[in-house]
């Protein structure tokens, strides 16, 4: 029996019975894990892989929308974010040792699904950093059938002339121990309860970004600020390195915002232009987080994502009950 964690139902508006659970990695890290629990007869079980300073509540209403075409969602609070335990004393530095220490809390995850017997087949579904890390954990064998990704990050957006210096900084900091400082123009400001709807960059949806501020708001321990200058290293090396490998032989399809602004837009087209069988689907108008876009987007989406998923092997199968 795996132990209860807080879970906060009145903010994420997901499916009825959603529940928390406590996770501990193999490097002996605390993590978060949710259950959003789909119909009685499920087409399978929807992994869940959240972006930086993400959590589990925030894809409550994905969840419902999941649950209404057959599936169970289970998403995670990855290390150093959400209520999972943060890296550093300055609880607001998005950190992270090593990329690859992502991949623990993907095992830890899977063992949870495994222990709750959530009805497969299984999917992944991953945002932003959250596809970068579903991307390693594919690449490494994660057992699924098929993969959908929201603005995925395999590339930042940054001008050509500063990343030289990035990488510089990145190396620099690392070696005079200097990686838990902000990365530059950021600091301990949670980006989404700072900043205005007009001209922010991941919604033009007004009530999908008072859905984010409302949860961070009220759980103020959710949020997160800027990325330090380890995690800023870090991501480009595995960026880099992800660039290298051949896309995994399994159905995708990947979604990004005509206005998309903080991830790399021709590193995820030409990912996927190389994905055997891959799709690409621009969201007109869209900001960074389609998902979080009007419900009419939003719905659109999960359906096509169905779609992918149905053809894959998503057939109807006998729910399998948590212990």
């Amino acid at each position: 029996m795996l132990p209860d964690a807080p879970f906060h139902a009145e903010l994420a508006e997901g499916p009825e019975g959603a529940r928390g659970f406590w996770l501990t990695t193999d490097d002996s890290l605390r993590i978060r894990v949710a259950h959003y629990p789909g119909p009685e007869t499920a087409r399978g079980t929807v992994l869940f892989f959240p972006g930086r300073t993400e959590y589990v509540e925030k894809y409550g209403r994905v969840a419902a929308d999941f649950a209404d075409r057959g599936y169970h969602t289970f998403a995670v609070d990855w290390r150093g974010q959400g209520l999972a335990d943060r890296m550093l004393g300055d609880r607001r530095a998005g950190h992270v040792n090593l990329f690859r220490d992502y991949q623990r809390d993907v095992r830890a995850m899977v063992e949870a699904a495994q222990a709750l017997a959530l009805p497969k087949p299984w999917f992944v579904a991953g945002h932003s950093m959250g596809g970068c890390i579903a991307l390693r954990a594919l690449t490494d064998g994660l057992e699924v059938s098929a993969a959908a990704f929201t603005g995925p990050m395999w590339g930042i957006r940054m001008p050509a002339p500063l990343r030289p210096a990035a990488w510089a900084l990145g190396w620099s900091s690392a070696r005079f121990g200097l990686g838990h400082v902000y990365a530059p123009s950021t600091g301990p400001n949670s980006y989404v309860a700072s900043a205005a709807f007009l001209g922010n960059l991941l919604t033009r949806d007004e009530d999908g970004w008072n859905y984010m501020v409302r949860q961070v708001s009220d759980l103020p321990e959710l949020q997160l600020g800027g990325p330090s200058l380890r995690w800023l290293h870090e991501a480009l090396g595995e960026c880099a390195a992800l660039s290298r490998l051949r896309s995994p032989a399994i159905p995708a399809i990947t979604f990004v915002g005509s206005n998309e602004r903080i991830v790399d837009v021709p590193r995820i087209a030409a990912r996927m232009a190389a994905w055997p069988g891959g799709q690409l689907e621009t969201v007109a108008g869209g900001e960074h987080e389609v998902l979080m876009e009007d419900a009419v987007t939003r719905g659109r989406i999960i359906s096509q994502i169905v779609q992918v998923f149905e053809k894959a092997g998503g057939g109807t199968g006998e729910v399998q009950h948590i212990a």
